[in-house]
């Protein structure tokens, strides 16, 4: 990211805690995020009182009633009316400016906000509310007499047109005042787009008036899952479950949105993910069967029918959203759609031989086709998942890239919208730390630093190309969450560091600019519990990684923020300051702690190191994990530290999607091996597919090579599946290198979760003994 800064040291704290005593600070203790790209702090303030006036175009309105509600609300300020030219606050018109884009100059004198358009002069607002203390987000009843804002300039405007952040309330749901609250949370954020996920297999959210089922049937299951997917047996719990928003719900949240200059998108999902509409209206699905609303979670078979029942209710259903939406996009969904009942029904198959179709996939694009000429009728565009890419692409469609970043790629080649939202950067509902206190999630590992150095842009296109690209956005998927509380802890802090992705850019220089943005986001953290978000603080947290030079291996703790005083021991010693990192010569348990002063901040950490013969050696692998589950490189297979036993989303554990694995680990020198072990993560539910088998190749001293196979063992009563090589009992063999050869599972069979997909292999620490 570039900024250009230039300050001076005289500022006030109160702007982080809320004092109003003047003393030295640094421009960090500003708070403001997302950065903006041009900032120049001065010296003294500007006194904000009850005598305030403000003038503002009549087309900024928004601005306008955001800052006077929140003075108000906050201060017991009001602000009185005044001249165009004699206003203490000026809002004001200059075209010259970018969209959404503004400047704020503070003088001694007055502050006056310039824009190019509504979304501009709002956001120059936020910044402003930024600027101000903290108690301000809550209801004073007590009036402040006046209150100091610092002199400044800022000149900002977004990098991405887009800026997104999604809401899944098919899963679980939400109320009014919570969809509200999240709404103002993203607007604090120069966040634009609220992507709403409306219909879902567990329940169908919006209330149409024409098909009375939907609500009194589809919006409702007669139990949940409790628990993982993944755990076995299954167990539920035997509540019936649900809700949905009505028409009337719908306009009120639309109008609060449009206050905080937040455009919504809707979700209903075709043709997949279709199961509640289908439970509560049979005929729109390919077999007639009644089926239940889905009460697990996963991708399910029973999706529309491309029939006329099916298109007729999906219109139905569409021209009565689409009022209710003023916004210029609906979103289709288009993603996880089996074709498994297509490739059966007698209906399906005709109508891929009479629209000469090559398969079920060319029947989905012509499924998106039909409907998305139906949304152009109606004067609005679609969004959809990247599947949409398969059999062909509507011709007007924006494609939302969530399996990597190649369906963005090659939408973008085919000069079509994309909003980049890999499972990789922007899937919030993933674990964002390996602690095993986390609350339980789905899986996945995106901590706060990866979502922080995403780049939206790919850089296999080129500037034409890239210009393509529209935006990003963060995904909150509620399989695992039930709560709005947990809700705010997935979203928050990533949202913020998003958040600075979308408007100020990606970084140029990662471990630069992120030390920086936590130090702003640590005194941010304040104006978060003002407004009493029940976000996730893992700044004070601990990572430790093993480091290998010069033939030794060291343990290196770190924390994110600075300031704070690292704390360890080593095999139950005695607990000693952390300088420099930890000499490994044998099996090692380290526990930590960080402290601040005397205070201990964060929770309890250790680890458990292995110190087996492959730690010092090298290795390499064929192909590269995928981005996703990436996080500690091929390193992780041999740094003596094993993945977490329940979750597969460490930076311990590696995943490959559908690679035929090959692991070469050079040992340095003449070694005496007896024994390897390996484990694999076996969850099928999600996916993943321990291997049938396992070949070992070693290479002798003398260039012999032995090479042993063996089946991989499957534990029932976990997701873990063990493979042992005992090598044969050869007098003083040595070896220099091992190479394992691991086949993918292959492809997921039908009726499994995924089917027709590329089986994921999950792998962790190989142990030599």
């Amino acid at each position: 990211m570039r900024y250009t800064f230039f300050f001076t040291a005289m500022a006030l704290s109160f702007l982080c805690s809320g004092c109003f005593s003047e003393q030295e600070i640094s421009l960090d203790q500003l708070a403001l995020i997302p950065k903006p790209q041009q900032f120049e702090l001065g010296e003294g303030t500007f006194s904000l009182n009850k005598n305030t006036s403000i003038f503002c175009e009549a087309e900024f309105n928004i601005a306008e009633d955001f800052l006077r509600e929140y003075l108000q609300f906050g201060a017991g300020i009001p602000l009185n009316p005044e001249t165009r030219d004699q206003a203490d606050i000026q809002i004001k018109l200059d075209t010259s400016l970018a969209k959404e884009g503004y400047s704020l100059v503070i003088s001694a004198e007055n502050i006056l906000l310039y824009a190019a358009d509504a979304g501009g002069a709002f956001y120059g607002v936020q910044t402003l509310r930024q600027l101000l203390p903290v108690q301000l987000e809550r209801q004073n009843t007590k009036i402040q007499k006046s209150i100091a804002v610092p002199q400044l300039k800022i000149f900002d405007a977004p990098k991405f047109a887009y800026r997104g952040m999604h809401l899944d309330v098919g899963r679980h749901f939400f109320p009014k005042e919570f969809i509200k609250k999240y709404i103002a949370n993203m607007a604090l954020l120069k966040m634009n787009y609220f992507h709403w996920h409306l219909t879902e297999d567990q329940g169908w959210r919006i209330e149409i008036k024409k098909y009375p089922k939907l609500m009194s049937h589809a919006a409702y299951r007669e139990e949940t899952l409790v628990g993982h997917y993944n755990e076995t047996p299954q167990q539920f719990d035997g509540q019936r479950y649900g809700g949905y928003y009505t028409q009337e719900d719908i306009t009120e949240i639309v109008a609060y949105a449009a206050k905080h200059n937040v455009t919504i998108i809707p979700e209903i999902e075709m043709p997949g993910h279709a199961q509640a509409a289908v439970s509560a209206y049979p005929e729109l699905g390919c077999t007639g069967e009644q089926v239940p609303v889905a009460t697990k979670w996963g991708v399910f078979e029973h999706i529309y029918c491309p029939n006329e029942n099916t298109f007729t209710f999906l219109k139905d259903v569409l021209e009565e959203v689409i009022p209710l939406f003023p916004g210029d996009y609906i979103h289709i969904g288009g993603d996880e759609a089996p074709k498994t009942q297509w490739e059966k029904c007698a209906h399906c198959q005709k109508l891929i031989k009479d629209l000469n179709l090559k398969d079920e996939h060319g029947l989905q694009s012509y499924f998106i086709k039909e409907m998305e000429v139906f949304i152009n009728s109606k004067e609005k565009k679609i969004i959809g998942w990247d599947e949409i890419l398969e059999g062909g692409l509507a011709p007007n469609a924006t494609v939302m890239s969530w399996r990597g970043m190649q369906g963005g790629i090659d939408a973008a080649k085919q000069k079509h919208p994309v909003i980049m939202t890999p499972t990789s950067h922007a899937y919030f509902d993933y674990y964002q730390a390996d602690h095993p206190d986390e609350p339980l999630a789905i899986g996945g590992f995106l901590p706060l630093k990866k979502v922080y150095s995403f780049n939206p842009v790919p850089k296999e296109l080129t500037t034409e190309e890239a210009s393509f690209i529209w935006g990003a956005q963060g995904n909150i998927w509620t399989e695992y969450l039930k709560t709005e509380a947990q809700v705010e802890y997935m979203a928050f802090p990533r949202m913020l560091a998003m958040s600075e992705v979308v408007w100020s850019g990606a970084s140029e220089n990662l471990e630069d600019d992120y030390p920086e943005f936590l130090s702003r986001l640590e005194p941010f953290l304040a104006r978060l519990d003002a407004l009493v978000i029940n976000y996730a603080n893992h700044l004070y947290e601990l990572e430790g990684t093993v480091i290998k030079k010069d033939g030794r291996v060291f343990y290196e703790l770190t924390t994110p923020t600075e300031g704070k005083e690292i704390r360890y021991s080593v095999n139950d010693s005695a607990f000693k300051k952390y300088n420099t990192p930890i000499s490994i010569t044998a099996n090692s348990s380290i526990k930590a702690n960080v402290f601040k002063n005397v205070e201990k901040l964060g929770r309890d950490f250790s680890e458990q190191l292995v110190f087996h013969k492959g730690i010092r050696g090298t290795i390499a692998l064929n192909v590269s994990p995928h981005p996703s589950y990436g996080a500690g490189g091929a390193e992780a297979l041999i740094n003596g530290i094993s993945g977490s036993d329940t979750r597969y989303g460490d930076k311990e554990w590696l995943g490959f999607w559908g690679d035929d694995l090959e692991i070469l680990i050079d040992f340095g020198e003449a070694t005496t091996i007896n024994k390897i072990s390996l484990r694999f993560y076996d969850a099928n539910g999600q996916w993943i597919y321990a291997p049938e088998m396992v070949t070992l190749y070693l290479t002798a001293a003398d260039g012999q090579i032995v090479a042993i196979s063996s089946l991989v063992e499957k534990d029932t009563t976990t997701n873990l599946a063990y493979v042992n090589l005992v090598l044969p009992d050869i007098s003083e063999a040595v070896y220099g290198q091992l190479r394992l050869k691991i086949p993918s599972f292959g492809i997921i069979p039908n009726g499994a979760q995924g089917a027709g997909n590329k089986a994921w292999t999950f792998i962790d620490e190989i142990i030599i003994e």
